[in-house]
């Protein structure tokens, strides 16, 4: 057996500049929990750490998501012991890692019917769809939405979660393979069009109308399709930047589109607390138990090519969720 180690950053940069650090003993303060991990979610966030566009203290960890047991638990810790199977998805990055020292108010505890690479696969990208739906949007039945990148680990969530709760998808994606799998997961139309035709296929789609929601994590790419795609006091929820920053705009522009509104939320502002946290983990474990939400894994890589894997990643040449294997 290998010895622990964590993968850091001392520079943002290209996947070049990702590195390997041996660990020392790790032993868990009073409030923390000693977790080795089994499996380590990669998300689209953790380029833009990378990459400096998300500005870090360094040197700095990657990544904060990850499934493992529990190893050992400090003098103040009463809901974990050793052996627990647990997750966590939030708080300070790290979880680029063969072990990793957690507060115990960031993990939460994996039902039984939810294995590691399932938890690793789709708690962040998960409650991420969680919020984004229930929360931020608070999409109804009947509601049309659009979702961006829908066979990507987001959109691959959102897709079947929206159909579940009874709205309309009208998914988009970068290239007809992708949109099949769009179309695999329920859309009800999956396009996929230059970004600059998007808008006239939709409003042919709705009758004029456009969508009550779009669900955007591509960013300044699609960011004037998704705004001429809404209908008269619609809801854009801008959550990603895959394509770089969305432009600068004014108030104006929300006028002329119909009086239509914007936001761009964070997950960690609606996870802020272990209870908000935990509810919106039990929540995405109960769509999966049902078979609402499919979970597609697309490929593991070894922890230590993690670099390869940002490489893929950032390149489209991912659908589902990527893993992270210790």
């Amino acid at each position: 057996m290998s010895a622990p180690y964590r993968l850091v950053i001392r520079a943002t940069g290209g996947p070049e500049v990702i590195e390997r650090e041996e660990l020392g003993p790790l032993a868990p303060g009073p409030d923390e929990v000693l977790v080795r991990h089994e499996a380590i979610g990669l998300n689209f966030i953790d380029t833009y750490h990378r990459s400096g566009l998300y500005p870090l203290a360094l040197p700095s960890g990657l990544g904060s998501e990850a499934a493992g047991i529990v190893e050992k638990v400090g003098a103040n810790v009463a809901d974990f012991a050793a052996g627990d199977r647990v997750g966590c998805f939030s708080g300070a990055l790290g979880a680029y890692a063969t072990h990793r020292l957690v507060p115990a108010a960031r993990l939460i505890k994996l039902p039984d019917e939810i294995d590691f690479e399932t938890a690793a696969a789709t708690m962040l990208k998960g409650c991420t769809a969680e919020m984004l739906i229930e929360r931020c949007a608070r999409v109804q039945p009947g509601h049309t939405v659009i979702v961006h990148a829908a066979a990507g680990g987001v959109g691959s969530i959102l897709v079947p979660w929206l159909k579940a709760i009874g709205a309309r998808v009208i998914a988009h994606a970068g290239t007809p393979e992708k949109a099949r799998i769009a179309a695999e997961l329920g859309a009800d139309h999956a396009l996929d069009c230059p970004m600059d035709e998007l808008a006239e296929g939709v409003r042919s789609l709705t009758g004029g109308r456009g969508v009550e929601v779009v669900l955007d994590g591509v960013g300044a790419a699609s960011w004037k399709a998704s705004l001429a795609s809404l209908a008269r006091r619609g809801l854009l929820v801008t959550y990603g930047n895959a394509s770089g920053p969305v432009p600068p705009f004014t108030a104006l522009d929300l006028t002329k589109a119909g009086s239509v509104f914007v936001t761009r939320p964070t997950l960690f502002d609606y996870v802020a607390t272990p209870e908000e946290m935990r509810a919106s983990a039990a929540r995405l474990f109960q769509m999966i138990a049902k078979g609402a939400v499919p979970v597609r894994i697309g490929v593991r890589f070894p922890l230590a090519e993690a670099a390869e894997a940002h490489r893929a990643l950032e390149a489209r040449r991912t659908t589902g969720s990527t893993l992270l294997i210790p």
